[in-house]
């Protein structure tokens, strides 16, 4: 099995991996599964960018495009409105901040690297919302987060099937991963994509096995950050999933995690420091 890289080069800066990372969610959007994520004003979205720095935050991933389950399509004229506001305001007020772009729009995504310094891009539709977003990664040489997901936010959880999920969804990564290398590019970070096209069941049996992933070589990132397998599991709603969000990070960091995407940072980054401690203890032996 090959061993996964423990850095990524962002904007000449290398991220050490070999400690899990955690990532802050910042929505530029109305109408976003979990309200505390949502910012639009230009206070409220430095306001809450700063919480997540001091809170411990890695890097800070802003996106403009609800990708909720039914979610609306938006233009890409409003999204770029949204997204590149946010960035302008937090990259002003926290030059420093490793940042990510959430977005499937390849033109977005230039701007946000080349106008705002974005060292990273978070594509939710690993490819497929745009044909020439894999030549713009390529281009603009800079980390690339690909996501598996079944159909669209409109329709990816009408009836998603399977095979095998977790052999189905490594398929689809190396096709893409052979792509994306062949052409030269270098830090490609995988996201399942909990929630994206799964049914609950299939969303448990891919943490369950996490660790096949391992499999591409490659750093992976986990969002399950107050998603319906936990608020739907224990009846409950998203303002109260934080607890199950807790548990399952440790389980996912466990399983090999290398990167966590949250709403809460506080509470992901004790996650990881006693993982960490777990992890040093088990060293010893």
């Amino acid at each position: 099995m090959q061993d996964k890289p423990k850095y990524i080069n962002t904007g000449g800066k290398l991220l050490d991996l070999s400690v899990p990372r955690v990532m802050g969610v910042l929505n530029i959007t109305p109408d976003s599964f979990y309200k505390g994520s949502r910012v639009t004003s230009e206070k409220d979205i430095i306001s809450l960018a700063e919480k997540m720095i001091l809170d411990g935050a890695d890097i800070l991933d802003i996106g403009g495009y609800s990708s909720r389950p039914g979610a609306i399509n938006i233009s890409a004229e409003a999204e770029s409105e949204r997204v590149l506001k946010a960035l302008k305001a937090v990259r002003r007020n926290f030059p420093d901040a490793l940042l990510s772009v959430d977005t499937f729009r390849a033109e977005i995504a230039r701007q946000a690297v080349t106008l705002h310094g974005v060292q990273i891009i978070n594509d939710i539709s690993g490819g497929e919302g745009d044909p020439e977003m894999f030549r713009m990664v390529e281009m603009l040489n800079v980390p690339y987060i690909m996501m598996h997901m079944q159909g669209n936010p409109r329709t990816m959880q009408k009836h998603p099937v399977y095979d095998d999920v977790v052999a189905d969804i490594l398929r689809w990564f190396g096709e893409r991963i052979y792509r994306l290398q062949s052409a030269g590019v270098k830090d490609i970070i995988i996201d399942p994509g909990f929630g994206f096209g799964k049914t609950i069941e299939q969303n448990f049996e891919m943490l369950y096995r996490l660790g096949d992933f391992s499999v591409a070589g490659l750093p992976l990132l986990i969002g399950i950050s107050r998603k319906s397998l936990i608020w739907k599991t224990l009846d409950i709603t998203p303002d109260e999933a934080l607890n199950g969000t807790s548990a399952l990070n440790m389980v996912a960091l466990m399983n090999g995690a290398d990167i966590l995407r949250v709403h809460d940072v506080r509470e992901a980054v004790q996650v990881v420091r006693l993982f960490a401690a777990v992890k040093k203890s088990d060293n010893k032996e």
